[in-house]
């Protein structure tokens, strides 16, 4: 498999682990970002680990997918994680309001805000390590 088929591959592999994790099952949670394990990460991490084997690990492009992908896994526990807490305590404020009729009849949003967006610490590693499995096992078995 080329470089992207391989991080492609590893993208669907975690989207699909996420039905398994999620309660309740729910093969909607196939198109959602959030959970166990981080697509995002397991992308970014073959991508890097398939370089790293066919080009070097000394080499320069290495560096710059390595650069991208600490960018990629920091944002997905870091900052999606809090927009998502934010999100939670946002849907809690705006129920609290309604329930006291300080809406006047008015619905202050229509829906409530996603919360599962980003992912916990162990949720990024559990990608990171799903995406250098499939990099590793694609590149000493399959090629």
């Amino acid at each position: 498999m080329t470089l992207l088929q391989v991080s492609i591959f590893s993208l669907f592999a975690a989207q699909f682990l996420k039905i398994f994790f999620i309660r309740p099952i729910n093969l909607y949670t196939i198109f959602t970002s959030g959970g166990m394990p981080s697509s995002h990460s397991s992308f970014v991490s073959s991508l890097t680990i398939t370089v790293g084997l066919k080009y070097s690990f000394n080499s320069d492009l290495f560096a710059i997918v390595t650069v991208f992908a600490l960018i990629v896994t920091y944002d997905a526990s870091g900052v999606r994680r809090a927009v998502g807490l934010q999100a939670n305590v946002l849907n809690n404020l705006i129920k609290h309001l309604e329930d006291k009729s300080f809406a006047n009849d008015k619905q202050l949003i229509k829906e409530d805000l996603k919360e599962l967006i980003g992912h916990t610490p162990f949720e990024v590693f559990a990608g990171v390590l799903l995406g250098a499995l499939i990099a590793v096992v694609n590149w000493y078995f399959l090629i």
